[in-house]
């Protein structure tokens, strides 16, 4: 009996797909990184993920109301006064200026007590107690 061998033709490899030059596919990556940063920032800004700026020490917005759809009516301090301004979208108005806000007197918060200090104050306090008992 004869057993008949089949003969598969060898597997011939085929060389892989070139995507491109090395110059190709860097400046597709790099491309790929700034699109995604310029959209990253677009997120940021557009949710409110970006600090605000341009805010300043001397000029605060201290009290703001809305009288329209596009208008308001704000009061802002400065240092010597204090500005009613109308605001719309395409101008501010000032309407009235007001004496400044009177300086409101800040506690400073009690510094919690060391307890090194507690325990000194305490033994002194037992010392003295004991040493005017005796």
């Amino acid at each position: 009996m004869k057993t008949q061998a089949t003969v598969q033709p060898a597997l011939q490899q085929q060389p892989a797909a070139s995507t491109g030059s090395p110059l190709v596919q860097v400046s597709g990556a790099l491309t790929a990184i700034i699109i995604f940063i310029l959209l990253a920032a677009w997120v940021a800004k557009r949710f409110g993920f970006t600090p605000k700026t341009g805010s300043s020490k001397e000029m605060k917005v201290s009290a703001s109301c809305s009288v329209g759809a596009r208008e308001r009516v704000v009061i802002v301090d400065v240092p010597d006064a204090r500005l009613v301004l109308g605001v719309t979208a395409g101008q501010i108005t000032h309407l009235h200026t007001l004496p400044p806000a009177p300086v409101r007197e800040t506690v400073s918060p009690v510094a919690p007590a060391d307890f090194r200090e507690l325990m000194k104050n305490s033994l002194m306090k037992n010392l003295l107690k004991r040493n005017g008992k005796d």
